[in-house]
């Protein structure tokens, strides 16, 4: 099963049941070498909706002193599929990182941010 790693609203369980109609099982993990940065969101009726101006987004720094917490989730293909479909009107893409914990995992970077090609 892929996982993916999540420092945004993935962790929110109304977005779990929304996406996936099920509450994802996880555990804590993180990036190291990123940082987050806030990104404005583009579209002001999306940014409405959500009642917020700004997403959070992992910035890749190299740097071990700087991580980002988050959760690692085991989903499906199929729930990978709705994740790229669940992030893909806000502009993120998704990327393969290691983990803090050595596993391999998918994550999801603003398109306009300089670490979209990963």
């Amino acid at each position: 099963m892929p996982l993916v790693f999540s420092y945004g609203t993935l962790r929110e369980p109304a977005v779990q049941r929304a996406t996936y109609g099920r509450l994802l099982e996880g555990g804590t993990d993180a990036l190291t070498g990123f940082t987050l940065e806030r990104v404005a969101i583009a579209d002001p009726a999306r940014a409405a909706a959500l009642g917020r101006s700004h997403h959070a987004n992992a910035r890749r720094t190299g740097s071990v002193a700087d991580r980002v917490d988050g959760m690692a989730f085991e989903i499906t293909d199929a729930e990978l599929a709705a994740t790229d479909g669940y992030e893909r009107p806000d502009g993120y893409v998704r990327r393969a990182v290691t983990l803090a914990s050595g596993r391999a995992a998918w994550m999801y970077v603003d398109s306009r941010s300089a670490d979209h090609r990963g």
